[in-house]
Parts: structure tokens; sequence; C-alpha cells
């Protein structure tokens, strides 16, 4: 099977994607990695947290045990979560790179659904998931300058 425009039998001459958009693949692979990195280090961290609230609630009916385990699978739970949106920001991303326009916009409703829950959530406060968000909007950015807009062509509309 033959891309859409092409002859059959013949192959689309590869295209190497402008600087910018190259530049915004890199950011997206560290902006990734880390809002992973903080995942990681608020799941090594869990008993701060416990203690934090222990410390700040003094409700007799808080059980440490079960507010230690319902941390620990929260946290867990937040790690896979971080994981699975990074793979996706990155294989979306890395279409993108392709030169495909609508992994371009899903990159873009990844990476607001992403911010959008750290902000609901709280946890856009510390310094790996702010500059994690602040990656992606600049690797967003590029994906978007005006003289990068050729390199994501828009679909040709047929109507009956």
């Amino acid at each position: 099977m033959s891309e859409p425009g092409i002859p059959t039998g013949q192959t689309p001459e590869p295209v190497a994607p402008p600087t910018p958009v190259r530049i915004s693949f890199v950011l997206w692979v560290v902006s990734g990695v880390l809002l992973i990195v903080n995942y990681v280090l608020v799941l090594l961290y869990r008993q701060r947290i416990v203690d934090e609230y222990l410390k700040t609630n003094k409700d007799p009916r808080v059980n440490r045990d079960n507010l230690t385990h319902g941390v620990t699978i929260a946290m867990t739970l937040a790690l896979i979560a971080a994981v699975c949106v990074t793979a996706l920001l990155l294989l979306f991303a890395w279409k993108a790179r392709q030169g495909t326009r609508s992994a371009r916009t899903v990159v873009t409703a990844l990476y607001v659904a992403v911010v959008v829950v750290q902000l609901l959530t709280g946890l856009l406060s510390s310094l790996f998931t702010e500059l994690s968000a602040l990656l992606g909007f600049i690797a967003l950015l590029l994906m978007y300058l005006p003289k990068v807009s050729g390199y994501f062509p828009k679909v040709g509309r047929t109507l009956p």
C-alpha cells in the first residue's frame, strides 16, 4: 500500500525534520523523564507525606499503617500513570517529528491534560514537575512555529 498522493510503486522521499521540530522532540523526552523522576521521588519519600499528614491532622481514626498503605498505592498508581502518559507523549511526539499533523494535535491535548491534572491535584508544586511543564510548553511552542507549519501539511478534504 502506498502513501496517499504517491503513485503506486513509488515511495516518498524522506524529509529531515526542521530543527525546531527535532529540538521539540528532545525537549519532550527530557520533560517526560523529569515527570517520571518526580513520581519516583514522591514514591520513595512517601513516608514523609504520611508523617506530615499525621502531624497536621490529629484525627484518632487515622491509622498510620492504613495511611501508609493507601499513600503507597496512590503514589504507585501515579507513577504508573506518569510512565504511561510519558510513553504516549513520546510516541506521538515521535510521530509529530515525522511530520504527522494529527500527532502534533494529540501531543497538544495530552500536554494540556497532564498540566490540568497536575494543577487540580496540586502536584505541580515540585521543581521536577514545574520544569517538566515548562519544557513541555517550550516543546509545544516549537511545534507550532510558523516556519515549521509547512512540515505539518493539512489533510486535503474531498467532498462527495
